[in-house]
């Protein structure tokens, strides 16, 4: 009979937390060795079958026993791992969880341990599984019999990664790897900030090192979160390697034709295609594609727009249709028209193995792309008296058309919704009921209850809703998904809450309104997303107590620690010349004595890292913004006041 003492000093403290008093201890026992069965010798793989279960394994549980019986034994005890090799001695191995003492095995996950093993396709080879039970880590293995299975593999194409959206659905784009050894590449057409993962052709998923919280970090961890793009929408060059864990993405915001014709080519995201129309005098006419404007994103830059790395690409020709390009404007190559006459001229960039463009008779009209947000004049007349576009949804998929926000709603006469800012005519109406539209119809949208409201737009389906907004919630820090009450502060739309973050979290936090799973906000770079990826910013900072104000109107967060700084004050740039600390939630106060002005304005820094500050003006600051223009400062002592509630920065003469 194999035990284990278990003093309450040591490893299992936290299993037996009553068992504290001196000199206690507990004897577990019964471990052994599990008898290991697989239901299948030969296994023959196919890509029909990646899916289906192809083998699965079962075995005998031991029997423990604790010398005292008023406590239980956790259910995390012991702890069963199926380990799997491609040798007898197991000198290298993949493990796999079991779910209580069974494990079954798709025919794509035993292709990928072939693959992983360097099986070679269409030849059975064997492949060996064993049981290791242990009490605990760092504690004696009891491993079960030895089971041999022949696999025979079949080829896997690892030359296309799959790009997946934030749901990890494929979305019919790829990335190309034309060695096959994990460095793909492609053009992308995303939204700001969109979110997404890339699946091999193994099944591997990659996503963003949920660890680190690192832009541009790949794993393919359980812990990885999303890829984003950062917050320009448009056309991207993207690469991946899985081998040097990194990725890039270069956005083109613009592609220039030159030569015989002139112009700017217009970019469809949803087709990634580059499209113009022109108009040749003489046959023959010659013109060349590029720009001077692209932006590299990388891991050292991260998103920031500010440390984006300024590139050109010149597109080339193979002699045919096909294209490739260079990084360099100069070298763009002619493509020629035919007589003179009209044509379009296209460049197809969805198929990253087969980039190409066309040229055809007659013009092509340009789709104006669809605006960020939707505005809703009439919505607040109850409080200004007139119609105005101050208040608005944002775009959460240009696809679908849909756009969401929270309003502070005072509406007099109901209101109605515009693609344009101060564009009165081309507005949707209340359609034949109420929850429809109609475009350009004749009765206003009847305006929901007075005060916050969740309102929904899809132009698509021409359907709109109300919620009533009555609360605002958190979840999700340090992985605990109880659901957390925040409190409203004076400022409308506007919630305060006290956490601890402990460290990363696998999801990020999350926010929701009224309580509700369904409607949640998630948040990168101060900035909330209507149910957007979770709040990664636990993986950044220091573990402590942190205030979180969150704004739902103006769709903002900021995490607050006991000290703020003042950069640049005096020109000096450090964290130790002005530090203000807490007077209240989101309010900081102290002092500085000004002698030389703020020739390059100030940051408010949120901690000493930098990269976590608020510049913007005194009167409405922004996270991340420019540095904050205080060249009205006369030399003096001044006592400072930062409210983070309402964005402001004071400074009043002592």
């Amino acid at each position: 009979m194999k035990k284990l003492l278990l003093y309450t000093a040591l490893a299992f403290v936290t299993l037996f937390a009553s068992c504290e008093k001196e000199g206690e201890k507990l004897i577990l026992s019964g471990l052994g060795s599990s008898d290991l069965v697989n239901s299948e010798s030969d296994v023959v793989l196919t890509q029909d079958n990646k899916d289906a279960i192809m083998l699965s394994f079962t075995w005998d549980e031991s029997e423990l026993s604790l010398s005292d019986q008023k406590y239980g034994i956790p259910d995390n005890v012991p702890q069963m791992i199926l380990e799997i090799s491609d040798s007898e001695s197991f000198d290298s191995y993949e493990t796999r969880e079991p779910q209580d003492n069974m494990l079954a095995l798709t025919g794509g996950e035993l292709n990928t341990l072939a693959k992983n093993f360097s099986f070679e396709a269409g030849k059975s080879t064997p492949m060996y599984f064993r049981v290791n039970a242990a009490y605990g880590n760092n504690t004696q293995s009891y491993y079960s019999n030895l089971v041999t299975v022949n696999i025979t593999s079949y080829e896997i194409d690892m030359s296309r990664g799959f790009i997946l959206d934030a749901d990890q659905v494929e979305t019919g784009f790829i990335l190309y790897s034309p060695n096959s050894n994990g460095n793909y590449s492609g053009f992308t057409g995303a939204t700001a900030w969109y979110n997404w993962y890339l699946k091999e052709g193994d099944g591997s998923i990659w996503g963003n090192d949920g660890v680190a919280g690192t832009e541009f970090l790949l794993s393919n961890l359980e812990s990885k979160w999303n890829f984003w793009y950062p917050g320009l929408g448009g056309c991207y060059y993207t690469t991946l390697s899985t081998s040097t864990k990194e990725w890039t993405a270069t956005y083109i915001p613009n592609l220039n034709v030159t030569g015989d014709v002139s112009g700017d080519m217009t970019f469809v995201r949803s087709e990634v295609k580059w499209y113009i129309s022109v108009v040749t005098t003489t046959d023959n006419a010659t013109v060349q594609i590029s720009t001077t404007d692209a932006k590299l994103y990388n891991l050292s830059t991260g998103t920031s727009d500010d440390n984006a790395i300024t590139k050109e690409i010149g597109f080339v020709t193979d002699g045919a249709n096909g294209l490739d390009f260079e990084m360099s404007a100069a070298d763009a190559s002619d493509i020629t028209f035919g007589v003179a006459g009209e044509y379009t001229l296209t460049l197809y960039l969805d198929d990253p193995t087969n980039w190409y463009y066309e040229i055809t008779e007659g013009s092509t009209e340009v789709e104006d792309p669809l605006s960020e947000f939707l505005y809703l004049p009439g919505i607040d007349d109850g409080i200004s008296g007139e119609w105005t576009f101050d208040n608005y949804l944002r775009l959460l998929s240009e696809d679908d058309s849909t756009f969401a926000g929270v309003v502070d709603v005072n509406s007099l006469w109901g209101y109605q919704m515009s693609l344009e800012k101060d564009n009165w005519t081309d507005v949707y109406t209340m359609g034949d009921t109420e929850g429809t539209l109609a475009f350009q119809g004749e009765g206003n949208i009847p305006a929901p209850e007075t005060g916050l409201n969740l309102i929904q737009a899809d132009l698509n389906n021409l359907t709109y809703s109300h919620m009533v907004v009555s609360g605002l919630s958190y979840s999700g820090f340090n992985d605990d998904w109880t659901m957390v009450s925040m409190t409203e502060t004076a400022k409308t739309g506007t919630y305060a809450a006290s956490i601890t973050i402990n460290g990363a979290s696998e999801w990020g936090g999350q926010l929701y309104l009224n309580g509700d799973w369904d409607y949640s906000f998630g948040g990168t770079d101060g900035t909330l997303y209507y149910s957007g990826a979770g709040i990664a910013d636990d993986a950044v900072i220091d573990a402590g107590s942190y205030d979180l104000i969150a704004n739902v109107i103006d769709q903002s967060y900021v995490l607050l620690g006991d000290e703020v700084y003042i950069a640049g004050l005096n020109d000096v740039w450090d964290f130790t010349s002005v530090i203000l600390t807490k007077q209240s939630t989101g309010v900081y106060t102290g002092s500085a004595t000004v002698t030389n002005g703020a020739p390059w304005g100030i940051a408010i820094h949120l901690d000493q890292s930098w990269n976590r500050y608020f510049g913007g003006s005194a009167e409405s600051m922004t996270y991340l913004g420019d540095n904050m223009d205080m060249s009205s400062l006369a030399n003096g002592t001044y006592n400072i006041t930062v409210d983070f509630i309402n964005n402001t920065c004071s400074f009043q003469a002592q």
